[in-house]
């Protein structure tokens, strides 16, 4: 190499070390003099960028036109999630923040897939569908487009601008598909439809097919009421006013179960939950938000088989959540207020079919009487043995911009008792 290519060389080819972990930049000479070559692996790491100057098609520049000044405007450093940090922003592999509200997640093969509500900058309405993102971690998601897409039909369901909520999937061994349940809304028709919607699909990420959608267990009566309810004849006009005691009385006995029963039982914030033995299961909120229904599927999750149970009627729960351990079924709801959070509720029982049992907050610490300003949406259990073997999803509403929505996953731990209870963590991993 002459002198001149040495020249050009040194000039244009130095590299430049960017510190990963800290994302700026710094010279060479400040990294060699800072003494910390003793073990390389437990040092920053740093990156040589070529900041080459070339001539036309590579050729050599002019050399009269040097020295120059070569000024870096920015460096971008892209990395992987070090842990998971709720209530902030969470990018996508594009760098967008994830859009996957109200949600639940499937584990297959080795990958977690997470189905949420798409939410838009202005309205909480349908106007894309549900979304699916990927990951092996939990922590960096890609995102992997649209599941289910409204339809462009007036005619449909689920035609854009329509309400869809709390998507969740399944898979069924015997068939092979991927099911989803969600809550329905039709458009214009503000939440009095109340209804679950159904779509399949034969890959996790879709596109899924949409099915139909209905009231729930129509004509049937739910197997925890007894005969003596069952014969009681109510005149609804008379309980125009909610609230008093003999309202409470009368939904406890089934006013509301049976001023729906030809057409079937709402169906509103819903979750699924499949057992040990592969039955499956649609919790979910009824009789306008007062009482929660347990159903049992069919044996290709497409259906309801109309054996059902109610739990704890007039106790106004929403957004279910719902996992096992060690043969006790836990679920974790919240109460009804909007968009603002409350105190979050927690029961038990050991079987999915009850009796259940209701226990104080689960969450403890700051901002626990909010469920640290969210609202349960999924419990994830983890397979196999980890130190975190379930995680509490929730989300944090922002209904003037409902796209900002944000995300709270925590942790649940048990006490010498074996309750669970949920305290806010900063930054962990599952």
């Amino acid at each position: 190499m002459n002198k001149k290519e040495i020249l050009l060389f040194l000039t244009l080819v130095l590299p430049v070390f960017v510190n990963v972990q800290e994302y700026g930049l710094v010279r060479s000479d400040e990294f060699e003099s800072s003494g910390q070559f003793a073990n390389p692996f437990k040092q920053p790491h740093y990156l040589p960028l070529n900041l080459a100057i070339g001539g036309d098609n590579g050729g050599d520049p002019d050399v009269d036109a040097f020295p120059m000044k070569y000024e870096i405007d920015y460096v971008r450093v892209y990395q992987k999630k070090r842990g998971i940090r709720s209530g902030e922003i969470w990018p996508d592999d594009k760098g967008v923040h994830i859009n996957a509200h109200g949600g639940g997640i499937l584990y297959r093969d080795g990958k977690y897939y997470w189905f949420g509500e798409h939410k838009s900058e202005t309205t909480s309405s349908a106007w894309v569908g549900v979304t699916c993102y990927s990951s092996t971690d939990l922590m960096n998601w890609k995102n992997e487009g649209v599941a289910l897409s409204v339809s462009d039909d007036p005619n449909s369901d689920i035609v854009r601008g329509s309400v869809i909520e709390r998507p969740k999937v399944i898979y069924n061994e015997k068939t092979g598909k991927f099911v989803m349940w969600f809550h329905l809304e039709l458009k214009g028709k503000g939440y009095s439809a109340a209804r679950a919607g159904l779509a399949v699909s034969d890959t996790p990420t879709g596109p899924y097919t949409y099915i139909r959608s209905g009231r729930v267990n129509p004509g049937i009566y739910p197997a925890d009421m007894t005969k003596e309810d069952r014969e009681i004849t109510f005149d609804q006009k008379l309980f125009d006013k909610w609230w008093t005691p003999e309202w409470y009385d009368a939904v406890n006995k089934g006013l509301f179960v049976k001023r729906d029963l030809e057409g079937g039982q709402m169906s509103r914030d819903m979750a699924l939950f499949v057992d040990d033995d592969k039955k499956a299961y649609h919790i979910f909120s009824s009789e306008e938000n007062l009482t929660l229904n347990i159903a049992e599927l069919t044996d290709d999750y497409q259906d309801h088989t109309g054996k059902y149970i109610r739990v704890f009627p007039t106790g106004h729960n929403e957004a279910p959540a719902i996992f096992k351990k060690a043969g006790t079924y836990w679920m974790i709801t919240s109460g009804c207020t909007g968009w603002a959070p409350n105190e979050a509720r927690m029961f038990s029982a050991p079987s999915i079919w009850g009796p259940w049992t209701k226990h104080p907050n689960p969450c403890r610490g700051e901002n626990a009487e909010l469920t640290f300003g969210g609202q349960s949406t999924y419990i994830l259990t983890l397979p196999g043995e980890t130190d975190n073997k379930y995680i509490f999803m929730a989300d944090i509403w922002r209904p003037k911009r409902p796209i900002d929505a944000r995300y709270i996953w925590l942790p649940i731990q048990f006490g010498d008792d074996g309750i669970p209870y949920i305290e806010w963590v900063n930054e962990w991993k599952p």
